[in-house]
């Protein structure tokens, strides 16, 4: 999708009096951007280590920003912090007919049958 002011100014409500609000809203408009959403157990927190810290050049290799970012704004992905985050950012960035149940083939092969 491509991001839009109205969105960005939604998403980054906390940040939009400040100084460098205009040079975080340029940077998420330069491109297209890909939304996911994606459920499991733990999500949040696999899905935040997966990312790695928002500063690039502190995130370890193999995280996403350890691996393509070198900057604290160009940080290339954006993780919710909360399931509670989530679900409102879900619905800021995908219409309720968006996001669908999909019981992938391998689940047995990513969870102990006890964990889920």
């Amino acid at each position: 999708m491509q991001l839009s002011e109205e969105i960005l100014k939604q998403h980054y409500a906390h940040l939009v009096d400040r100084p460098y609000f205009k040079r975080i809203q340029d940077s998420m408009m330069i491109s297209p951007v890909i939304v996911c959403c994606w459920k499991g157990l733990d999500a949040v927190q696999v899905v935040r280590a997966m990312t790695g810290p928002t500063n690039g050049r502190q995130a370890p290799p193999g995280t996403i920003r350890g691996d393509y970012s070198m900057s604290v704004q160009e940080n290339i992905v954006h993780a919710s912090d909360s399931t509670e985050t989530a679900a409102i950012e879900l619905a800021r960035f995908f219409d309720d007919d968006e996001i669908f149940e999909f019981t992938q083939h391998t689940l047995d092969f990513l969870y102990a049958n006890d964990e889920i």
